[in-house]
């Protein structure tokens, strides 16, 4: 799968993420934020481009509506953030924290999702175009009614994943761990597996493997 990366320019300018009160519109762009702490904060419609953001702390905000575009962000904790209809663009996230964040509702292009922890992440009615969840931990994460297009899972944790009412077709689970999955039989045709997941989806079945 071909991905565009973010568009993020050489020169950036140093900046606090508090500095988004400084604007008459909550938008940040061409800066590099690193260790700001922008904790139990609400702003609806947030736009953040062009930017490198690094070790900060938005848990429990509430950012509906959030627009990212051309953004990277390493090592940075969205824990219980509510991120719903987010529109997310050539966005990377390495090694952040997603537990209980509410990323429903959302439009996701070209996003990747790189040794994040997503436990119990909510993803319900998102599209999703050009994803990749590359060594994630997906325990119980909730993808309900998602519409998913080249999405990948890699090497990632998927137990307990709800995939209820979301077509798998063309999707590849194959290098991923879970012990069960919720989905129905005829949304999981046409789902890449590998052949021991294929076995654990029969016993999921009720059928006998001898």
């Amino acid at each position: 799968m071909k991905m565009k990366k973010p568009n993020i320019s050489e020169q950036l300018t140093p900046g606090e993420f508090s500095q988004i009160f400084d604007e008459e519109d909550p938008y940040l762009s061409q800066m590099n934020i690193s260790g700001s702490t922008f904790e139990h904060e609400t702003i609806d419609r947030v736009h953040l481009s062009n930017m490198i953001i690094s070790k900060c702390s938005f848990q429990n905000n509430s950012f509906q509506r959030i627009d990212l575009t051309d953004v990277q962000f390493e090592h940075c904790d969205f824990s219980n953030a509510d991120l719903s209809e987010a529109s997310i663009h050539r966005v990377t996230f390495k090694n952040c924290k997603f537990m209980g964040a509410d990323l429903s509702d959302g439009r996701f292009g070209h996003v990747t999702f790189n040794e994040c922890l997503l436990n119990l992440s909510q993803f319900g009615d998102s599209k999703m175009e050009k994803v990749t969840f590359q060594a994630c931990n997906l325990t119980s994460a909730d993808f309900y009614q998602c519409k998913l297009k080249e999405v990948e899972y890699t090497d990632s944790k998927l137990d307990g994943v709800s995939f209820d009412r979301t077509k798998l077709k063309g999707i590849d689970l194959s290098t991923s761990q879970f012990d069960s999955l919720v989905v129905s039989l005829e949304d999981l045709k046409g789902c890449i597996v590998s052949e021991w997941q294929a076995l654990a989806f029969a016993r999921m079945l009720g059928l006998v493997v001898k």
